[in-house]
């Protein structure tokens, strides 16, 4: 998507267009003119907010969900039954979007990180200018995981495009290379950043800890996954909240809530409408399959998380995303059961035992389900495996942690790794000669 170029509507905040004139669009400047002074610096760090608002709020915990066991296809749009089958064509508009998406939110926080630092302006104080870059550090680093453990590796887009030439020559990177980005950014967002005792919806230095326990783990660096899992642990502005359907409640921003992304009447989140069934105005298209309604129902293993779920029968649909009146649920990126299960798995890795089995028992009690009692590691990790299932069952999480454990073929029964990612949009392939498909599309 990176042909997209960036301006700045001064109204409101930055977006993507496409640049074929070098005549200065009458309605927009260029970012580097743009990002001059406070206000509009402060109005594109909120505009790469509004970036990643477009790929949470639906697409993204699509990508995560309908592609396992946990959701199926109930609908008629054939980009969602080609993600339900794992049979995803190079055109499926739901992957084309979020793809593009990602990299209009990184492209809008790579003119904040290359502008902002020059800015002088006395009423951008040094703290506000480091927290501005901070939080653009931050997104940058979550678009580039996002992407990386959907794709694999990609294109490292690191400066703002603004011609049709700075898209020239950006060769994939591995996978490797593209957490090593994410993980550099963190590091400078985490010295950047700073900590208050409420927000749970912009980033903070903890909210940077967090997604690098995440990035540790997937990358299998267990000592480090555990250290910054711990750190946000024990933050004392974070906990598991009972009854479990509290931090899906409005109002929302619960302890529960390490980083989410807020809703209004005025920005509204329809993802509801994917999963009510029509007699409640909804499409249902995504629908929870037999055996998650069954894990769910089961108080051995769902407990209170059987809140997740409303009807009966045949029509039991998923409650996660609940405001059909308003259109104001969040959007949930990282909560701090994923922080105890990060732990617990890490720690398994180690044979710390004992601590791992503390840690997933912590999530168990919340949800009123009995302790674990697994006493090898082998089946530890199985039982967090099946504990991140239950947990997040309607959250972004499932396809990546088995893709990530290798699980894909004794779970789901895709035997071809080729498909364990996803193919890059056929258009983005077809305009540019540098971005090379995947394997097998």
């Amino acid at each position: 998507m990176k042909r997209y170029i960036l301006a700045a509507v001064l109204t409101a905040s930055l977006i993507s267009c496409d640049k074929y004139l070098d005549e200065t669009p009458n309605n927009a400047l260029p970012a580097a003119t743009a990002i001059r002074d406070a206000g509009t610096a402060r109005a594109a760090i909120n505009g790469a907010y509004s970036r990643v608002q477009s790929y949470y709020a639906s697409g993204y915990p699509t990508l995560g969900t309908i592609t396992t066991d946990n959701v199926i296809f109930n609908g008629t749009l054939s980009q969602y039954l080609q993600l339900d089958q794992n049979a995803v064509t190079p055109d499926n508009a739901i992957t084309l979007d979020v793809y593009q998406s990602i990299y209009r939110a990184i492209n809008t926080v790579n003119s904040i990180i290359a502008y902002v630092p020059a800015i002088n302006d006395p009423n951008l104080g040094s703290t506000e200018k480091n927290t501005i870059l901070g939080k653009a550090y931050f997104i940058r680093a979550l678009g580039y995981f996002d992407l990386g453990r959907a794709w694999g590796g990609v294109q490292l887009q690191l400066t703002p495009t603004t011609t049709l030439d700075g898209l020239k020559g950006i060769k994939r990177s591995t996978l490797k290379q593209t957490y090593d980005q994410v993980l550099a950014d963190l590091t400078k967002a985490e010295e950047l950043l700073a900590e208050d005792a409420t927000t749970r919806n912009r980033a903070q230095k903890s909210t940077a800890r967090a997604l690098r326990a995440r990035v540790h783990l997937y990358r299998k660096e267990w000592a480090e996954a555990e250290t910054y899992a711990s750190q946000v642990i024990g933050n004392t502005k974070y906990a598991l909240v009972k009854p479990y359907k509290t931090f899906f409640t409005s109002p929302f921003l619960s302890q529960e809530s390490v980083f989410e992304l807020s809703f209004s009447t005025n920005n509204r989140n329809s993802y509801w409408n994917l999963w009510y069934p029509s007699s409640l105005g909804g499409q249902y298209t995504l629908k929870p399959s037999a055996t998650i309604v069954e894990k769910l129902n089961n108080p051995a293993i769902g407990g209170s998380r059987k809140a997740l779920l409303a009807g009966t029968g045949n029509n039991v649909y998923g409650v996660l995303y609940n405001t059909s009146a308003t259109s104001t649920d969040p959007s949930y990126v990282i909560r701090i059961a994923e922080l105890y299960l990060i732990r617990a798995e890490a720690r398994a890795q180690q044979n710390k035992l004992t601590e791992a089995l503390a840690d997933l028992n912590t999530v168990r009690s919340r949800a009123d389900v009995a302790a674990a009692t697994a006493s090898t590691k082998d089946a530890l990790l199985l039982a967090i495996e099946e504990e991140n299932n239950v947990e997040f069952a309607f959250e972004a999480h499932r396809w990546f942690d088995l893709v990530r454990t290798g699980r894909t073929v004794a779970v789901l029964g895709l035997t071809n790794s080729q498909y364990w990612v996803f193919p890059f949009p056929y258009q983005d392939v077809l305009s540019d000669p540098d971005l090379e498909q995947n394997p097998g599309y």
